[in-house]
């Protein structure tokens, strides 16, 4: 039960953060809209560690990992994903995001040598046509000029980058790393990073936004990276990467039902397919051959015991 409701918030939190995003773009750069959230993230995950009395202490090493961490899940990877933004609709970069869950599973096998079950190959040719099909206008007209491919390579590229500190996350949780205490280091250091990059590009440090922006801020520090974060990292501690990767499944359908509701996404034929086939793809990944294969023998027992003798 406390697994299912991990997911639950983390989809839930994560499939409605893309439409936050679109908040965030255009009044204030993108580095500094993120410095704002990973410090506001950051003040909320170390008073909450200061009131549970969290233990803190740790070795240089695993402060060089928190860097990582911080570098590759509260940083470099949003930074591209929120440029990627500005090209796709939230439901398109969402759908693209979930290339995660095989990005996952390939550096899982990298990075600590879990081998990789036969059937990932098929569903991951599936989930590959699937994004094929949702960008086939683009592809037809080949040209890197092309805004949906600019930011088809943006979201794959932030997306990578957040496979790594996924296995990051792993690392930290074999070390016995508490989540609490490596997103609280990871938060800070993003956030201290995050302000180098502001300094470094001579972005302002600018207040002057709608209220739409603050509250989508809110959401963004509060909900989509101290609570989400917190739920997947959790998730990821106790069930290992592949079951936590369902959520990837799943919060595109929220994403998706969003944007077509508030941001007019116009479903075309390609959509249909490509959507259905990365979620196929997905699925296919990530169900052990046994379960399909026990679902279909349950599946005949009860066709064979419905028909009258």
């Amino acid at each position: 039960m406390k697994s299912i409701a991990l997911y639950i918030i983390t989809v839930l939190i994560w499939g409605s953060t893309w439409l936050a995003i679109e908040f965030q773009l255009g009044d204030i750069a993108v580095e500094v809209s993120l410095f704002y959230r990973f410090s506001l993230a950051a003040i909320l995950m170390w008073v909450w560690v200061s009131v549970k009395k969290l233990p803190m202490n740790y070795s240089r090493r695993d402060h060089g990992f928190f860097i990582l961490l911080a570098l590759c899940n509260f940083g470099l990877n949003y930074l591209v994903l929120y440029w990627a933004q500005n090209y796709l609709t939230s439901a398109m970069a969402s759908i693209a995001f979930s290339m995660l869950l095989l990005m996952n599973i390939v550096n899982t096998r990298l990075f600590f040598g879990k081998p990789i079950a036969k059937r990932i190959y098929s569903g991951a040719l599936i989930g590959v046509v699937g994004i094929v099909s949702l960008f086939w206008p683009q592809l037809q007209q080949f040209d890197l000029s092309n805004g949906a491919l600019v930011g088809l390579l943006l979201a794959l590229a932030g997306t990578f980058v957040a496979s790594l500190g996924n296995m990051v996350s792993v690392r930290n949780s074999q070390q016995q790393i508490g989540v609490m205490q490596g997103n609280a280091w990871g938060m800070l250091y993003s956030a201290i990073g995050l302000l180098c990059y502001v300094f470094i590009t001579d972005a302002s440090l600018s207040f002057s936004a709608p209220a739409s922006y603050w509250y989508s801020l809110v959401y963004l520090a509060v909900l989509g990276t101290v609570i989400a974060f917190a739920c997947y990292f959790a998730l990821l501690k106790n069930i290992g990467p592949e079951r936590a990767s369902y959520v990837i499944v799943l919060f595109p359908l929220v994403a998706v039902i969003l944007s077509t509701l508030f941001e007019g996404f116009i479903w075309q034929a390609n959509t249909f397919i490509g959507f259905s086939l990365v979620l196929v793809g997905n699925a296919i990944v990530l169900t052990p051959t046994q379960r399909i294969k026990a679902f279909f023998a349950t599946r005949s027992l009860l066709q064979k015991s419905s028909i009258p003798s």
